[in-house]
């Protein structure tokens, strides 16, 4: 199983539009195969920043997803709501 957690920065004055956006899509992460789970975070101490952290069973799935038609939709609604380029990080459990 992985984590991944990406972090976005956005707009000024975007913050509410990307919320409601995210929340609509959201619902499209966690129903792609190999999603366990899928969650949308804000900083409290930085009211532009913003963190996704999903769950997923194999580091295939989410390639998958990465690389899916879908997921370039939701990236080509969400990227002008952003300052920069997302951060992606993979995350697995140390034993």
């Amino acid at each position: 199983m992985i984590r991944v957690l990406i972090e976005r920065r956005i707009a000024e004055g975007l913050e509410h539009y990307y919320d409601s956006t995210v929340k609509r899509t959201i619902t499209q992460v966690v129903s792609a195969p190999g999603c366990i789970a899928g969650e949308s975070l804000k900083d409290t101490l930085d009211p532009q920043r913003r963190i996704i952290l999903s769950k997923w069973e194999t580091l295939a799935h989410w390639e998958a997803w990465l690389n899916s038609d879908e997921r370039k939709q939701v990236i080509a609604e969400l990227s002008p709501l952003l300052e920069g380029q997302e951060r992606i990080t993979l995350l697995v459990h140390t034993r």
